[in-house]
């Protein structure tokens, strides 16, 4: 009866201490340290601080470890035996650990930003490194290993060693805790993130008691063990103190905005993949961690799960990237008996190995690309559960796994679906309720973003970051620049401007103030683009000042920043609008933000044709619907970075980059113009998933003989209109799995075509939603005439008949467009784009030509467009263009082509390609030119090669034989029977 009493009393004992003092006294002590430095954010400890008298032995290898935030930093310490500061030290290493301490007892500590640890590490670095003279192991347990990646990032791997990670998170939508899918994950992380720790900040209970939630059962059976045991102190002693830290002394607070910014950068945006997260304004990716990376893997971690920590592989392609696997969990990575061990003797092998003074470690292997697994979806609760309880059978937890697999797999697709909805219906919504009378324009959406998402990130360039609240204040200072020096709602003001900040700001300022930019080409005729575009001052760049000068119009410059008297060469002042202040501009009782209507013209744009300028005038209304028609084809939202790659006064550049990231929340990244060299590191450091091209642009970066990605890249679609075929297909093979939203559109707006799902190269796709009624009318390209039916009404084309395209007029019809009426309806009003469609038997609509393109040789009538398209995929073809020659009374038809280094093209090649053309006829001659001239937009220019006439006779010339069909190389004497006009 003794043994019974003896352990109750035993249990109400130890019971009783534990209620007392939280925990049974171990009669440990922790390791001695040194504060090396002390800052308001954070102190830096180093254990076990070497003995400086003369003779003694220096310290070893320095390691720096870094907890996560809602941790203590003493986790490195739980047991001076067996926890890590103790195991480096005894294995001959320097252990460092940084402490941010208790932010809810710091003073401003609850304010703490995430960028605010980062900086903290950086520095923390520098002073290791300053003190030791070594480079430093940088070591992080969850999401401090997330803040080495960044950090280490951040400084491009200066003065750093290695990164070592213990279950830290990379690609955070690969696989979220407790299975929850990566889209309903993105959009909750950004709703709490912009509503509820904007406000709420994390106490430590909660967060200690939202850890153990994580694994309830876990927490369950190792409380019920202790209950157990309670008896027997001598069992319990040896985990006391790693219970006790997980159960009460180990956590501290989180600050608000440090969580509010995890949750937007890195789960919402997930931009430790995708790169372009931001430490104090400077753009940052992981590409830029070159030192070996060595990342601890718990097998059934649910929190760093295997998945989302091999992320690393691909997001650091240029460092060297190791792995260890360890069957554990989370916390048991770095505290336990598996952590003492394996991990930190690991750690410690890894070190010296990397120092040259062991061999590699055993349980070191180098980490592998990951298959993507349809379904896969991290750690199944199936080895949660066997992890934590065991005992289950095989058989059912395969049967369970694969019941759970083919639910995920099923409901994967129809939430992606519902999440896309979600997002485009009501921008289709809005486009669709938009008429003549509705106030809507470039300066109003960013207004309504800034109100939405003040903090949301906005303008990239340089690699700094702007807010959109930061944005939208400088465009309001701005106007009542322009509003102090006189500019009125509906005046016309030249932009002449590099694109930079600046340009963005001056147009969207023009904007709100109601009045017309006409964006001026720096590369065009400027007086006559200041002449059609009726302007009476120009807002101009210092870059630009000169050229502005010669106009003989008022000159307002914008950015520099400094405050120099501005003045032209002639000695004329100029007004330096950073000089205006705009707290002292009285605004006047007409002004009204935004006031402008859809119908109200609201940019004047240029273009070239046949040698001469042309204004295209753009109302507000054809500014919205590219803007929401590519933000809804192309899913654009906060999550993406739109890169602009095009000049802001080019359409393109106006219309779909700056239109499409403005009304999707997203970031516009802002290009000081194609680099082939710089492309891929501003993709990656910008974290760029939307790429706007025009034509031929992406062949500079595709065809440099130095464009290569390794890795991981973050781009997931390329938005543009003109690409050529074969190029179509480098970029799509190139930058796989991202695909071409190709789209088409009149000057207008009146019609709108967008390949969305960029499945047919070559093809404009469908009629966007929102934008308008579209038709093909027949057409007789022999005799140039629209086709009616017997009752006079325009004929519908057929399936692959070629028609003229036709557009319902929405908003104000342009002077100049070809308006017809009664077309497929009594009184009915039509637009004839003059444009050339055929459309296929799925309703897709490919581009022919237009009505005056099209060729009268003496065989019939051919095409341009679908030759061009047909040449263009032959893989050893670059560029291609088709174009007339007039000899006599008809036409001969002319494909000229480039080709790709070190390429060859026969005349099979040509035969096969031009076989079985879906419309019109083949080319009556092709030839190799050494290069294609491009225009400003990268479009191929033919008025030297029309001009030269019938090519020569060569090697690299070849004609159509009409009898065989079949192309043969082009003989002197048949060359003088095309010029001849036979």
């Amino acid at each position: 009866m003794a043994r019974p009493v003896e352990r109750l009393l035993a249990t109400a004992q130890n019971g009783l201490e534990v209620l007392r003092l939280g925990g049974l006294e171990t009669g440990t002590v922790p390791s001695p340290y040194q504060i090396v430095e002390s800052v308001p954010m954070y102190k830096l400890r180093r254990y076990f601080p070497p003995d400086s008298r003369p003779g003694k032995a220096p310290a070893g290898e320095p390691v720096l470890m870094v907890h996560p935030m809602m941790m203590s930093a003493d986790m490195w310490d739980v047991t001076r035996e067996d926890g890590a500061v103790g195991i480096l030290h005894s294995a001959g290493l320097d252990p460092w650990v940084i402490d941010f301490g208790e932010p809810d007892k710091v003073e401003g500590g609850m304010r703490r930003t995430l960028a605010d640890h980062l900086v903290g590490l950086n520095d923390a670095i520098d002073t290791v490194k300053k003190v030791t003279g070594r480079d430093v192991h940088v070591a992080g347990y969850s999401q401090g290993g997330m803040f080495c990646y960044q950090t280490v990032a951040y400084r491009r791997s200066k003065d750093v060693a290695s990164i070592i990670a213990f279950g830290s998170p990379v690609d955070t939508l690969a696989a979220l805790p407790m299975g929850i899918p990566p889209n309903l994950g993105a959009v909750a992380a950004d709703f709490m993130a912009d509503h509820v720790f904007n406000r709420l900040d994390i106490q430590g209970w909660m967060a200690r008691t939202g850890f153990q939630m994580m694994d309830p059962l876990k927490t369950a059976k190792a409380r019920l063990d202790f209950l157990r045991q309670l008896h027997d102190r001598q069992a319990l002693l040896p985990r006391e103190q790693q219970r006790r830290f997980l159960d009460s002394e180990g956590w501290i607070a989180w600050s608000g905005p440090a969580i509010s910014e995890l949750l937007k950068q890195f789960i919402a945006h997930n931009r430790m993949m995708t790169g372009g997260f931001a430490i104090n304004g400077q753009l940052v990716t992981l590409t830029d961690i070159t030192c070996p990376v060595l990342a601890f893997v718990g097998e059934v971690d649910d929190i760093g799960q295997p998945a989302s920590v091999r992320g690393i592989r691909k997001a650091a392609p240029h460092a060297d990237v190791y792995e260890t696997m360890i069957r554990t969990g989370h916390f048991g990575l770095v505290v336990g008996s598996k952590a003492s061990e394996i991990t930190w003797p690991t750690v410690a092998d890894w070190v010296l190995w990397l120092s040259g003074q062991s061999p590699m470690p055993s349980t070191v292997e180098p980490m592998n690309d990951q298959p993507e697994e349809e379904g896969e979806s991290g750690v199944p609760l199936a080895s949660r559960v066997v992890h934590g309880v065991g005992g289950a059978s095989e058989v059912a937890l395969t049967l369970a796994r694969g019941a759970a697999d083919a639910v995920g797999a099923a409901g994967k697709s129809i939430r992606t679906l519902a999440v896309e909805t979600a997002r485009t219906l009501p921008r289709l919504a809005r486009l669709g309720q938009i008429n003549d009378h509705t106030r809507i324009s470039l300066g109003r959406i960013i207004s309504e973003q800034a109100r939405g998402a003040p903090d949301g990130e906005f303008l990239l360039f340089d690699g700094r970051v702007h807010t959109y609240e930061a944005v939208d204040r400088r465009i309001n200072n701005v106007v009542r620049g322009l509003i102090d020096v006189g500019i009125r709602q509906g005046d016309h003001v030249g932009v002449l401007m590099e694109t930079r900040p600046s340009a963005l700001v001056a147009i969207a300022a023009l904007s709100r103030l109601g009045a017309v930019a006409v964006l001026m080409p720096p590369d065009g005729d400027l007086a006559e683009a200041a002449r059609l575009g009726g302007v009476s001052e120009i807002l101009t760049d210092p870059t630009n000042l000169e050229a502005a000068g010669q106009l003989g119009l008022q000159v307002l410059v914008l950015g520099g920043g400094d405050s120099r008297r501005l003045q032209l060469p002639d000695g004329t002042d100029v007004v330096d609008m950073e000089q205006i202040d705009p707290e002292v501009v009285e605004l006047p009782g007409w002004y009204r933000p935004n006031p402008g209507y859809a119908r109200d013209r609201a940019f004047v744009a240029f273009s070239t044709v046949a040698g001469e300028l042309v204004a295209k005038e753009i109302t507000n209304f054809r500014w919205a619907l590219s803007a929401f028609g590519t933000a809804s084809t192309a899913s654009i939202g906060r999550n993406d970075t739109v890169y602009c790659l095009t000049p802001l006064h080019h359409q393109s550049g106006l219309l779909v980059a700056l239109g499409g990231a403005v009304v999707g929340g997203a970031r516009i990244a802002l290009s000081r113009g194609l680099r082939p060299d710089t492309f891929v590191q501003e993709v990656r450091q910008y974290g760029v998933t939307v790429v706007s091209y025009t034509w031929a642009m992406l062949a500079d970066v595709i065809d440099d003989p130095g464009f290569a990605l390794h890795g991981n890249h973050p781009v997931r679609v390329f938005i543009g209109s003109g690409m050529p075929t074969g190029l179509w297909q480098r970029v799509t093979e190139a930058f796989a799995p991202a695909n071409v939203v190709e789209f088409y559109a009149t000057t207008d707006g009146q019609a709108v075509l967008a390949n969305v799902s960029g499945a047919k190269v070559g093809s404009k796709g469908r009629p966007l939603p929102g934008g308008g009624q579209i038709e093909l009318g027949a057409y007789s390209a022999e005799e140039d005439l629209i086709l009616e039916d017997e009752r006079g009404f325009v004929q519908v084309a057929g399936t692959d008949e070629v028609g003229v395209l036709l557009a319902r007029p929405r908003g104000p019809v342009d002077p100049s467009a070809s308006v017809k009426r009664g077309v497929f309806a009594p009184a009915d009003t039509w637009v004839s784009t003059e444009s050339l469609f055929r459309r296929d038997a799925d309703g897709d609509f490919w581009l022919v030509g237009t009505r005056s393109t099209a060729m009268h040789t003496a065989r019939g009538v051919v095409f341009g467009e679908p030759i061009t398209d047909a040449v263009s995929l032959i893989g050893a073809v670059d560029l291609a263009v088709t174009y007339r020659v007039p000899v006599g009374d008809h036409d001969v038809a002319i494909t000229a082509l480039t080709l790709r280094a070190g390429a060859a093209v026969t005349a099979a090649d040509l035969t096969d390609a031009l076989a079985e053309l879906p419309v019109g006829l083949p080319p009556d001659i092709v030839h190799v030119v050494p290069e294609l001239p491009l225009s400003a937009t990268y479009r191929p220019v033919v008025n030297d090669l029309r001009a030269a006439g019938i090519p020569k006779a060569g090697r690299q010339t070849w004609c159509l034989d009409a009898a065989s069909g079949q192309y043969k190389r082009l003989t002197p004497a048949v060359r003088a029977q095309f010029a001849g006009g036979q």
